[in-house]
């Protein structure tokens, strides 16, 4: 059996209940779950569910538990590393995939542990639009925001310090900041290989098909399936607001099937669902700072 893990607060449980059900359809798969602002009095088909109280005694969870315990997303983040570790230590399984709870899979995720089997460590690019030529602003995201994905990550055993290393770094700091180079949990992870010898970076392009890389991995029709250029099925989408931003508009329709798929699911188990809250409406920091690189980059700063 697979494990893999997510961290969510109460409010989304919907979420992640249809993330278990999409692990469920596409092979055998336990997914292990700590909510971080509630117990772990839920139930449901393949899940086992962890709350903070679990993990104490963990000095560097307590540690971070105590520093973000008023930022639930902070506290999310920054437990991810802490969750992974504290469940290969309880002999639950010596290879677990975190995953966020707006991923949902399409296909076996079989082969990403036979990864781990080989490799300590998985990360999947952004695959950010990468020309300095044109969409400058996305070119620089990868510096900004970081190479890789922070919502899928896999790790073995043999990959414990590093857990230990990346909790390190969140309690130090979990924050946007790119006078210091920091990107929340994320950024840390462009380190990721450079401490781990056999850490593996995910060339299917089938994994973490998100709204970012609508340009990198292109979605075709190939007898009516739709593949990532070409030839990599669809793995597993990653449904936060900017990729469904994306299928809506029309920007990204060859997934709008997919989508359709998602919410359904979405909808069984949070009946009154509105689809408008599955998009948040653009910040107007996210504007501002977007104002501010167009004027520097006129001006040649």
């Amino acid at each position: 059996m697979n494990h893999f893990c997510t961290i969510t607060t109460v409010s989304h449980m919907y979420k992640t209940y249809a993330l278990a059900d999409s692990l469920s359809a596409t092979g055998s798969n336990m997914l292990h779950v700590l909510v971080i602002d509630g117990n772990k009095n839920f139930t449901f088909k393949d899940c086992t569910f962890w709350d903070l109280a679990d993990l104490k005694g963990i000095s560097i969870g307590e540690e971070i538990a105590n520093k973000y315990k008023y930022e639930k997303d902070k506290l999310r983040w920054s437990m991810k590393p802490v969750f992974m570790k504290f469940l290969m230590q309880q002999g639950i399984s010596n290879k677990i995939i975190y995953l966020d709870n707006d991923l949902f899979f399409y296909f076996s995720s079989d082969f990403l542990f036979d990864l781990l089997d080989k490799h300590s460590f998985l990360l999947t690019p952004h695959y950010y639009k990468n020309n300095p030529k044109r969409d400058q602003n996305w070119f620089e995201a990868n510096f900004r925001v970081g190479l890789y994905n922070a919502g899928f990550v896999g790790a073995s055993a043999a990959s414990i310090n590093t857990l230990q290393w990346w909790a390190d770094c969140c309690a130090y700091r979990c924050e946007k900041s790119a006078i210091r180079g920091l990107f929340d949990d994320q950024k840390y992870l462009d380190l990721v290989p450079v401490l781990e010898e056999t850490a593996y970076i995910i060339r299917h392009k089938g994994c973490n098909v998100a709204g970012w890389n609508t340009e990198v991995c292109r979605r075709e029709v190939v007898d009516g399936q739709v593949l990532i250029d070409g030839k990599y099925p669809v793995v597993f989408i990653h449904f936060n607001d900017t990729a469904i931003r994306e299928i809506v508009d029309g920007d990204d329709e060859v997934l709008m099937n997919y989508y359709r798929n998602y919410v359904g699911v979405l909808k069984k188990y949070k009946p009154d669902l509105k689809e408008e809250e599955l998009v948040r409406p653009q910040r107007l920091s996210d504007k501002l700072k977007f104002v501010v690189w167009k004027v520097i980059t006129e001006l040649g700063i």
